[in-house]
Parts: C-alpha cells; sequence; structure tokens
C-alpha cells in the first residue's frame, strides 16, 4: 500500500475503517495502519484523527508515524503496541482495584497533555484506551477522531452528540459544548465501572441511560466501602453533575496516584515471585478440575476412568481461559446427572447457565462453591465468608457460600456421612431417580431442605456474613469484631446442636485475617 506498507494481519474493523498489522518497508518498523474509506464524515474524522494525534508527544497516547491518502482511502500509520483494551480487560476480569486506579491515572496523564496541547478527545471509552502487553500497566489513548481542537471547525450538526453515549457527561446531553471536564467524567466512570463490576449507569436502553445520567451516578462507597476514602472521594468528585466542580486531568492522575491501594513488595527469594504470579490463576484451576472430577467419579459416568481427563481439561482450560473454563466445568456433570434422570439433567441445565452469567464478571472464583465439599469433612465452613472476600459483588459473595454449604451437604450424602453442623443422618434417596420433569425434581430436592431447616438456615447467616464483611472491614477493627460476632452467634442460635468449637474458631480466623488486611492498607 502507497508502496511502502505491507498488510500482515487484520487487527480489527468497525464502522469508520479498518487496522491492520503492517510492516513498513521504509523503515522497516511493524505499523497499526489505518485505513478508512474516503467518503461521508469517515474521511473528515481520519484526517482530524491524525491532525491531533500528531500534535501529541506523550507515552500514554498513541503515536502516530505518518498521514497519507490515496483516491480510494484515507491512511494513518500508528506505532504497533501489543496488548488488549480496557474493555477487553474488564470481561476477562484482569483489572484489579491496584490495576484500575493505575490505568485511570495513566489515561489522565495522557488527557492532561491532550488538554494543555487544546485538544479535547470527546471520546474517552474503554474500547479507546490500550494496556499494553507484556507490562503490568501501560495505557495508549486511542482515536482522536472526534476530538475537538480549539482552532478547528466541528464535524458534528447542531444538536449531535459525539461520542458513545454510556460514557457521555450529563452537560453534552444537555447542549453544552464537549470540555475538558467532559473528559475526566469520562474516566470517572470507567474507573467507576472497573472498581464496581458493573456500570453505573447503564440500564439496557439509550432512554433509561440517558436518564441515568443525568440523575448523577450513585456514590461508588455503597457497593465498595471497602476501598480507600480518598479513593471513594475522587471518583464521586470525577462524576460531579456540575462539570465547573470536577477536578482537571492533571489533578485526577496525581490524586489517583496518591490515593491508590498501596502494595507491599517483598524481596523475592528464589522462585518465590515467579511462583506467586499464576497462583490465583492455578487456585481457580485447581477448583474447576477438582469440581469436574469429583462430579464425573461419584456419578454414575461410563467409561468410569474419564474423570481423570475430564478434571484435566477443565483445569487446563480454565487456566489458559477462565471464562472458558468455567463453562467447560459447569458442563461435566449434565451427562452424569442424565444417567439418573433426565429430569435432573435438566434442572442443573438451567441452574448451570444461570450461575455462569451470575460469575461472567468474575470467573476466576466463579467456582467457589466447590471449596465447601473440602471444607464440610474438617468442620471448617465457617471460613467460607472469609474464602469470599476475594469477590467484588455482595450477591455473588452471598451466592457462592450458600451453594458451598448445600454442595458440602450434596457431598455428605454421596459419602454416607452426617451432614454438616447437625450431624444428622443423610437422606438414603431424594425420590429423583428416573424423573424425567425438571419440576417434579425441583419440588422433591426443596422437600428433601425443608426436611434439613438447619442447612438452609445455616447456609444463610454465612451468606449473609459473607456478603457483609468489606463493609465490617470498612468500619475498622470494631466492625471487622462485629461480623466475628455475629458469625458466632448467628451460627451457633441458628442450630444449637451444632459443635461451638469449630465457629470459635472460625470467628477468630476471620477476624485476625481481615484485621491484618486493614492494617496492610493503611
Amino acid at each position: 500500500m502507497l508502496g511502502r506498507y505491507r498488510p500482515l494481519k487484520p487487527l480489527g474493523s468497525g464502522g469508520s475503517g479498518s487496522v491492520w498489522l503492517a510492516r513498513d518497508e521504509q523503515s522497516g518498523l511493524d505499523v497499526a495502519l489505518k485505513i478508512v474509506a474516503r467518503e461521508g464524515k469517515a474521511a473528515a474524522r481520519a484526517e482530524r484523527e491524525a491532525a491531533a494525534a500528531a500534535r501529541l508527544r506523550h507515552p500514554r497516547c498513541i503515536r502516530a508515524y505518518a498521514f497519507a491518502r490515496d483516491a480510494r482511502h484515507v491512511y494513518i500509520a500508528y506505532e504497533y503496541v501489543p496488548g488488549q483494551t480496557f474493555r477487553e480487560a474488564l470481561r476477562t476480569g484482569e483489572l484489579d482495584d491496584r490495576r484500575a486506579i493505575e490505568a485511570g491515572a495513566q489515561i489522565c496523564e495522557g488527557l492532561a497533555h491532550a488538554h494543555a496541547a487544546g485538544i479535547v478527545h470527546r471520546d474517552v471509552k474503554p474500547s479507546n484506551v490500550l494496556l499494553a502487553a507484556n507490562h503490568d500497566v501501560s495505557v495508549r489513548l486511542l482515536d482522536f477522531g472526534l476530538a475537538q481542537m480549539q482552532e478547528a471547525e466541528t464535524l458534528t450538526a447542531q444538536g449531535d452528540v459525539p461520542g458513545t453515549l454510556a460514557y457521555i457527561a450529563p452537560e453534552r446531553l444537555g447542549g453544552m459544548q464537549a470540555s475538558e471536564a467532559s473528559d475526566v467524567w469520562a474516566v470517572g466512570v470507567m474507573v467507576w465501572e472497573a472498581l464496581a463490576g458493573r456500570h453505573p449507569f447503564w440500564n439496557g436502553s439509550m432512554l433509561d441511560t440517558a436518564r441515568a445520567i443525568q440523575e448523577g451516578a450513585p456514590p461508588l462507597a455503597g457497593l465498595r466501602p471497602d476501598l480507600p476514602k480518598a479513593v471513594l472521594a475522587l471518583v464521586d468528585r470525577t462524576l460531579d453533575l456540575d462539570p465547573r466542580r470536577r477536578p482537571t486531568a492533571l489533578q485526577v492522575a496525581q490524586a489517583l496516584r496518591d490515593a491508590r491501594p498501596k502494595r507491599r513488595v517483598a524481596k523475592p527469594r528464589g522462585r518465590s515471585l515467579a511462583l506467586a504470579a499464576p497462583l490465583p490463576r492455578l487456585a481457580a484451576a485447581g477448583l474447576a478440575g477438582t469440581f469436574a472430577g469429583w462430579t464425573s467419579e461419584a456419578l454414575p459416568f461410563f467409561p468410569a476412568g474419564w474423570w481423570l481427563g475430564l478434571a484435566a481439561l477443565a483445569a487446563a482450560s480454565t487456566y489458559a481461559r477462565e471464562r472458558i473454563g468455567l463453562a467447560v466445568a459447569l458442563a461435566v456433570p449434565v451427562l452424569p446427572l442424565g444417567n439418573v434422570s433426565l429430569g435432573l439433567a435438566l434442572l442443573y441445565g438451567v441452574v448451570a447457565a444461570g450461575w455462569l452469567a451470575v460469575a461472567w464478571r468474575e470467573p476466576r472464583t466463579g467456582l467457589l462453591a466447590a471449596v465447601g465439599p473440602l471444607l464440610g469433612p474438617l468442620s471448617a465452613l465457617g471460613l467460607l465468608p472469609l474464602a469470599a472476600t476475594a469477590m467484588r459483588s455482595p450477591l455473588r459473595r452471598a451466592l457462592q457460600t450458600a451453594a458451598a454449604v448445600l454442595l458440602a451437604a450434596l457431598a455428605a450424602g454421596f459419602r454416607h456421612v452426617p451432614l454438616p453442623f447437625t450431624g444428622d443422618a443423610p437422606p438414603l434417596g431424594l425420590g429423583v431417580a428416573g424423573a424425567n420433569d425438571p419440576l417434579d425434581v425441583a419440588g422433591s430436592l426443596l422437600r428433601a431442605l425443608g426436611d434439613h431447616p438447619a442447612l438452609l438456615t445455616e447456609a444463610s447467616v454465612l451468606a449473609a456474613v459473607a456478603a457483609m464483611l468489606p463493609y465490617a472491614r470498612s468500619r475498622g477493627r470494631w466492625g471487622i469484631a462485629g461480623i466475628a460476632g455475629l458469625l458466632l452467634a448467628g451460627a451457633v442460635l441458628a442450630v444449637p446442636s451444632a459443635p461451638v468449637r469449630p465457629f470459635v474458631l472460625a470467628a477468630w480466623l476471620t477476624w485476625a485475617a481481615l484485621a491484618l488486611r486493614s492494617r496492610a492498607a493503611t
């Protein structure tokens, strides 16, 4: 192309054009070559994008090497930075609190440079932020095609609102012109979304989303009270409905750096550093393999020796791609349950699909409930709320904890050992063998659970404690002591016949672990 660029492979495409990995035969560099047809507003937008990018020289702004056109297309050659977008990182759950806050600071650094050059981006959103591969956090701002420059005319007609609705500031919806404060708002939405695990405004329809934007974002503290107060206050300031009260991009960058959660770095010894990095993924893979292997070994499955292969498949796929591994592990029990009854397999399929949807945002902890059968024989189910603190959502923490208790009871039935908490003998049968109607199976299971109300009570108590733990932690040591006391009192009073010692130990361990975390965070 143009006697200079040799296309190697496509990197992506959209409504305005396509991007290719290309080799610049003159310099020998690999570049990201954006190709836009010369028709409509797309070509004018591409020229504006090139003009804006040419004025920016900052490590957080993607660098433009060259701009050219021919009779059919407009071309922009950018530096090629392998990686993934902020949106992709959100979907895969790869942005923890520290990385999300650092990414927000770096985005604001790039915006501060653009604002100083008289350029307003006007389309800051997760898909326009690139996270470079092989770095902890290293962002590049992309796509200045909607950029507004001080001496340039606008591309949009009167009344048009360029950009993506979910990240547009309320003043722009009201007809005001975009400003530096509008870009700051968009970064605030991105950081809010990354820390909360959901979008603050998106309601499924454009009209409802626009109304939610104009009403303002709910305080982030309502979902993440465990975050540093300075972070919570700063995110709320970036989402102030009055653009005059929002901090500048440079102020946000500096404040995020000052307020981000501290990470203590220990000196590596031998291979400890190399082993620490994949531990969360290894733990997720281990849970997936345990769940798939145990279900295919304990339930009637033919041929009998396949459980080892299924466990290995679930573990390997989870380590490679956590969402795929979660789906594989949840799918394994369908055939064994079908050997028991069609109705049971159908009912499980519906539950598994719902579970996959609930865990989609946090796939790494999607099978945390599988620790229930492991902790049950140790009389350590009281530690489930502490284990669930790895999840952000209170609902997911509660669901995973309750499911872990029920799975522990189910495992006790298969092992023909006393049920957790009460020590009652498990039922000899549930009356679901050979049933074809999933509703009949659901009724039988609910009746069996009703015959052992202590299990449901304990599951509810532990689920409530799991949902409340981060809130208690944000209240300091007294809050932590209170939640540990609730764990002990709720569990013991709910089932007076339950042994007290395991719950006392679980309450003390929960208090100690949360107290140490709070001390480390400060």
